[in-house]
């Protein structure tokens, strides 16, 4: 009856997979202005979000650590994946982005970028995940720190960045950075790629090495006394979470015509910022994968709308001065959510397709378990 139930789990997911990528598909051949130039960057944005979000968790959610450099892992995997193609444009493997070359360009520069930065992972994981807690935290904040330093200081990566334009002498002119046509045409990529590594992570952390996370979360010493390598396992996870930064970083390049690593900076108030990547993982969910697709998605919207809402311009002074600040904003939603969902939207559940009949029976006994508490008191 469990395999039976299983199968079907595997099935309908299966099928709603097929489906988003058909759509996905269907839409990169839509020709029209909303679909090019809100659409298109908007899906490319939520996809290496998911990814950067959902990586993050593996350290934070499952294996209990707390990383406050994730974007330096994703600003290597950007630079990387942008001169590997420049590399190979310009040594003539292809001149048109619609070729088969470039799709094989495509594959290797995201590759690239990944095993740079599980490599870099593996240097950094080492020594520092043998401190816990806030040391950690201060370890890996200076890493990012440094990442965006020695980008800048690297001569052939444009040291102000690599973008299209004659004030950088055009090091971007012709690699990953799509148009918004291409960000169209491609659009169906960046899907799959999402798709792709959203499955192999979920499968990571149902595997036994996301069981031994989990137990190395939940209580060291016990996980160690079973005859757990610790150490190995930490590091193996780190290095998963690095090269699925990089694989974001890969697809930020692709999303933008021109990189610049005060994108990637701690400092920064984008949605780049490692402190965000935090914030939607506890929002969504700490050990919850789907948890952290909703949140990100959930908190691109929310920065889209804080920076192209036109309601935010009739405000009063004082809270319109409030959402010129969007990590003040970012930090408000992310008090609202801790108090009504402590343990984030998701928690550590995961959404299936196959409990949605099950959700009314879920919700009514949440809110009568609310209302006997209450009484109780």
């Amino acid at each position: 009856m469990r395999k039976e139930k299983t199968a079907l789990r595997y099935l309908i997911n299966t099928i709603a997979l097929a489906v988003l990528m058909a759509v996905a598909i269907m839409m990169s051949f839509q020709s029209n202005d909303t679909m090019k130039l809100k659409v298109a960057p908007a899906v490319w944005q939520c996809c290496y979000l998911i990814i950067m979000a959902a990586s993050l968790n593996l350290v934070l959610g499952y294996l209990g650590q707390l990383s406050l450099g994730h974007c330096g892992f994703m600003a290597a995997g950007a630079y990387t994946a942008a001169l590997v193609s420049l590399a190979l444009q310009r040594s003539g493997f292809y001149t048109d982005k619609g070729s088969a070359a470039f799709v094989i360009t495509l594959i290797v520069s995201i590759l690239a970028a990944g095993i740079l930065s599980a490599l870099i992972g593996l240097l950094v994981g080492i020594p520092a995940l043998r401190l816990k807690g806030d040391y950690l935290a201060i370890i890996t904040l200076g890493f990012g720190m440094i990442v965006v330093n020695l980008i800048n200081n690297i001569p052939f990566c444009g040291q102000q960045g690599l973008s299209q334009g004659a004030a950088s002498s055009a090091l971007y002119a012709n690699g990953l950075g799509f148009s918004n046509d291409e960000k169209q045409s491609f659009m169906w990529v960046g899907v799959l790629i999402v798709i792709l590594c959203m499955t192999i992570m979920i499968m990571f952390v149902r595997s036994k090495y996301g069981r031994v996370i989990r137990a190395i979360r939940d209580n060291e010493i016990a996980a160690s006394a079973t005859g757990n390598d610790v150490s190995h396992y930490k590091i193996l996870t780190f290095v998963f979470s690095a090269f699925f930064a990089g694989v974001a970083g890969a697809l930020y390049s692709c999303a933008n015509v021109s990189l610049a690593t005060t994108s990637f900076a701690f400092t920064n108030g984008s949605i780049l910022n490692s402190v965000f990547i935090v914030v939607t993982v506890v929002v969504g969910g700490m050990g919850s994968m789907t948890g952290s697709i909703i949140a990100a998605i959930g908190m691109f919207l929310l920065n889209y709308t804080i920076k192209n809402g036109a309601w935010v311009n009739s405000l009063p002074g004082f809270l319109k001065n409030v959402f010129t600040y969007p990590m003040l904003v970012y930090s408000i939603a992310l008090i609202i959510i801790i108090m009504f969902r402590p343990k984030g939207i998701m928690g550590s559940n995961e959404f299936a397709l196959c409990d949605i009949p099950k959700y009314p029976a879920r919700i009514k006994e949440y809110f009568r378990k609310k209302s006997s508490v209450k009484e109780d008191e």
